[in-house]
């Protein structure tokens, strides 16, 4: 892929730089998208690590993080070296891009987005200025990326002008898919352990292996603050559950690659990596229909909330008792990952966006 060969690339990430020491979902995407985006020949620098967050809805610190972003805009004014694109991740309303939009607009050159939120309800209340400095923010962009459909949603119905709205789907950081598990192992749960939805979903995992009446096994990773809770609910099943704790890439690829299928219902995913990490390695998911996971799970049927747990020990009982329909489903999913989700392909759909934009300037 040749289509940034030679281009400088202006990189931000106002939520949090892909240079904290905070591990976290944000910070991994943020890294991922900085290597596609070089993929394509060009010279990528994250140009600020100035965080404007507000996470309380605090006027106080929005004021002072505007007095942030303002110095930081001068900074680069002065500083930064000549580019030929700047590339905002994560704009909406908590972490508006203050600065982006500044330097690109005095620059001259194409502004573009990716991940951005446009929630008009937050136009009042505690986060009003900030969700308004994030709708000029998307404003400003030539063009954003969105992930998901659901994204697409608020994106489309409040377009500006002619502005470009693009697909880019989440995406594996890899080139190609690891090997196929053989389908033989253990169930597998892949999710942090926190409060809010993680610990819901965890709770329908629980009533979904209270429905099952077979031998079943399940392994699950992860860890956090709830994981005491998350042991209570796993405890009547004894040990036919296992906890693996939090792994490395490595050891999340060999409990990828030793499991049967893929359980987790998806309470309020905004995707969802670890559905495509799964479905790279061939295994069937069993989850909940749930606006954003509809982008990366494999053509098949996956019932509705509203069917309950019952509906999802149904899904798990006709894959554990058919080898086949396992086979059937392996094959669907790792078909759908290498043709969609791999770092190649995201590549292509990004250069193939902005490569326009940027002759327009020239």
């Amino acid at each position: 892929m040749t289509g940034g060969s030679g281009k400088r690339i202006a990189f931000y990430a106002p939520m949090k730089s892909p240079h904290s020491p905070v591990p976290s979902g944000d910070r991994e995407v943020a890294r991922n998208l900085i290597d596609v985006i070089a993929a394509g020949g060009a010279k990528v620098d994250l140009v600020s690590e100035a965080r404007i967050y507000d996470k309380a809805g605090d006027t106080d610190q929005q004021e002072s993080l505007r007095d942030t972003a303002r110095q930081e805009v001068q900074r680069l004014l002065t500083e930064m070296p000549p580019v030929d694109l700047w590339v905002t991740y994560h704009n909406y309303y908590k972490a508006p891009d203050l600065i982006g939009p500044e330097v690109a607009r005095a620059r001259a050159v194409p502004y573009v987005q990716i991940e951005s939120t446009r929630a008009t309800s937050r136009l009042t209340g505690p986060w009003a200025e900030f969700a308004k400095a994030a709708h000029e923010a998307a404003d400003a962009a030539d063009a954003i990326f969105y992930f998901t459909a659901n994204d697409l949603i608020t994106l489309e119905r409040e377009r500006y002008g002619t502005q470009a709205l693009v697909h880019l789907p989440p995406f594996l950081p890899q080139a190609e898919l690891p090997p196929p598990s053989p389908l033989k192992g253990p169930m597998l749960s892949v999710g942090m352990m926190r409060a809010g939805d993680k610990l819901a979903s965890y709770r329908i995992i629980a009533e979904t292996l209270s429905c099952l009446d077979r031998d079943w096994q399940l392994e699950i990773a992860g860890d956090g603050p709830a994981r005491a809770e998350v042991e209570a609910l796993m405890a009547p099943f004894g040990s036919r559950v296992r906890f693996l704790g939090q792994l490395d890439r490595e050891g999340l690829s060999g409990a990828y690659g030793r499991a049967a299928l893929f359980l987790w219902p998806g309470v309020n995913e905004a995707f969802g990596m670890a559905y495509l990490e799964a479905q790279a390695h061939g295994l069937p998911v069993v989850a909940q229909d749930r606006p954003g996971m509809r982008d990366v799970l494999a053509p098949g049927t996956y019932p509705a909330p509203e069917q309950g747990p019952e509906a999802l020990a149904r899904q798990i009982k006709a894959l554990l008792e058919d080898p086949d329909l396992r086979a059937q489903r392996s094959d669907e999913a790792r078909q759908m990952v290498a043709t969609n989700h791999l770092a190649p392909a995201a590549t292509s759909r990004f250069w193939a966006a902005v490569a326009p934009l940027m002759e327009g300037r020239t």
